[in-house]
């Protein structure tokens, strides 16, 4: 409201005064204030006059019905942007430069010590496949690396080399023999075959008695 005015309304019943005030009332409570006078009017009974004087001018309260709707409406909310579909960063475990798994470590292959040399020569040799018994009691046996020899314990380790060719075969004492001059051990069929061919019959070899 922008100026001051005043209005004078006259009821001349006391219904109408009634009225008027619950009027007042409305007004108030709509967001009008102002000032209700009740005055008698001269020389006329039972009449009543309302003055209605706005005290301030100010803006309505809310709730008012002349109030602006612009005022009362509530903003309306705004659309927020669905957010863009973005990636997750990628793992810290992920982004390490990927290696190759180490391979297992080959466990080291054991080592036997070398037999200890005790003795060692050159002489001849041959070979024997007759079926009988051995001098240590053993049954013989051409297929086994044995070996018959006039002094040496039995049991004992010697490795027997073929010269020519390079190869060699470690036989067990078992037996005795060769009764043969030049001669120092005489092979089972297979440690021979081993080392040469069993069409040689004999030949010189080097020895070696292992501890």
């Amino acid at each position: 409201m922008a100026g001051r005015h005043s209005r004078t309304r006259i009821f001349s019943s006391p219904a109408g005064i009634a009225a008027t005030a619950a009027v007042g009332v409305a007004l108030a409570v709509g967001g009008t204030v102002g000032a209700v006078q009740l005055t008698s009017g001269s020389g006329q009974s039972g009449q009543a006059a309302l003055d209605f004087t706005p005290t301030t001018a100010g803006s309505p309260t809310p709730g008012s019905p002349s109030a602006s709707p612009s005022a009362s409406a509530t903003a309306t909310p705004s659309v927020t942007a669905s957010p863009s579909a973005t990636r997750s960063p990628q793992a810290a475990s992920r982004a390490k430069a990927r290696t190759a798994s180490p391979k297992p470590t080959p466990k080291p292959k054991k080592t036997t010590a070398a037999a200890k040399v005790l003795d060692s020569g050159s002489c001849g040799a041959s070979f024997y496949s007759d079926g009988q018994l051995t001098a240590n009691g053993e049954s013989f046996n051409p297929n086994e690396l044995t070996a018959a020899h006039k002094t040496l314990p039995f049991n004992t380790k010697v490795r027997v080399t073929n010269p020519s060719n390079g190869k060699s075969v470690v036989v067990r004492i078992n037996d005795r023999g060769p009764f043969i001059d030049g001669r120092c051990l005489d092979l089972s069929r297979a440690a021979f075959a081993t080392i040469a061919s069993v069409d040689v019959g004999a030949l010189t070899v080097r020895y070696e008695v292992l501890g």
